[in-house]
């Protein structure tokens, strides 16, 4: 059995996560399976702009991205295939989501730094910069391409490396479409709470509300210091989350039966793979607020609350070991609650 409350194999820290870029823009930071094994299916980045700064275009070779704006204000334009373009406003509490392979950037428009929690649909997603991509090609084969002379496209530094941030020259440029809804964009905070308690409640980004997700979604779940996230699985989803705000402790349990069990603080992140029994309980004084990423559209999950009504005592007595009198009289659940009151204290 493992409880340690600082170090695991499942959580590691976003804020001191692999560098990708930092510079007088602003920074990336990242979270692969390089860094933390366990992670299949799902990655996390975090990206910091400076105003006027932006994430230059490029596009994800094998994974679709599922982005959270935390504070700021940021035009996002996308190309998907077909020729069909977007632009689109994102603010703190909205989201955007992106096809592997669509030509995409985010561009910090305020006056503020703009900050965002990335999930990527892989635990190695590759991208490509556009601007680093000129450089793979000729100036003549440029030049063919857009109808120039080559010496036009000579005038262009080119090279194969991605400048992942760069600055703006000049005010942003944007379209009045960009404050219309679009269909890549979904205002997750603006959604009234699809569960919501004394002690919590939740939020959801799943494929029933935002149609464009495909094999990702995502939970804001916010919690009291007076409630709990039940012990629970999901039967064929991964999770992933990232402490947005708070204090709280999380226990997992491996088929081998070995148990892990740490702290989580402001700014880590963690990786539950698919059906592996967990929960999340709030140590801190004030509500926590975790971002759960999944590698489905629509997660599923089953509750222990639950599952305690849907067997009777005798089952339950064998399959605890415990003698029938000694059951305790369980509240009979027969729709799982997600959210309880943590009426004891912390153990």
């Amino acid at each position: 059995m493992s409880t340690s409350l600082t170090r695991t194999s499942h959580s590691m820290s976003l804020l001191d996560g692999e560098i990708v870029e930092e510079n007088d823009f602003g920074s990336m930071r990242r979270i692969t399976a390089d860094n933390l094994p366990i992670l299949n299916r799902l990655s996390i980045k975090r990206v910091l702009l400076n105003p006027g700064a932006m994430r230059t275009p490029h596009w994800h070779a094998n994974a679709n991205e599922l982005t959270y704006c935390v504070s700021g204000t940021a035009l996002v334009s996308v190309l998907d295939d077909g020729s069909k373009f977007s632009s689109f406003i994102v603010k703190a509490g909205q989201m955007f989501h992106i096809d592997s392979g669509s030509l995409h950037h985010i561009e910090n428009i305020g006056a503020d730094v703009a900050e965002f929690i990335i999930a990527f649909r892989s635990e190695r997603p590759e991208d490509f910069g556009f601007g680093a991509t000129l450089g793979a090609f000729t100036d003549a084969v440029l030049g063919n391409t857009y109808d120039l002379p080559s010496s036009d496209m000579a005038k262009i530094r080119r090279s194969t490396t991605d400048h992942k941030l760069a600055g703006r020259v000049g005010n942003p440029d944007v379209p009045a479409s960009a404050y219309f809804n679009d269909p890549h964009k979904f205002d997750i905070e603006g959604q009234p709470a699809g569960l919501t308690y004394a002690y919590g409640n939740a939020r959801f980004a799943r494929d029933q509300f935002w149609p464009a997700l495909k094999n990702i979604s995502m939970y804001s779940l916010r919690i009291a210091d007076d409630g709990m996230r039940e012990p629970h699985w999901h039967p064929v989803t991964a999770e992933m989350g990232y402490v947005q705000h708070g204090d709280a402790r999380m226990t997992i349990m491996s088929p081998d039966g070995s148990l892990d069990t740490w702290n989580l603080t402001t700014g880590d992140m963690y990786f539950i793979p698919r059906a592996y029994p967990h929960h999340i309980e709030n140590i801190g004084t004030d509500e926590w607020h975790f971002l759960i990423f999944f590698d489905q559209p629509f997660p599923a999950d089953i509750g222990y609350r639950a599952s305690a009504s849907a067997y009777s005592r005798e089952v339950l007595a064998a399959s605890f070991n415990t003698h029938i009198d000694d059951l305790p009289t369980f509240p009979f659940t027969p729709a799982d609650p997600l959210i309880v009151s943590r009426n004891n204290p912390v153990d």
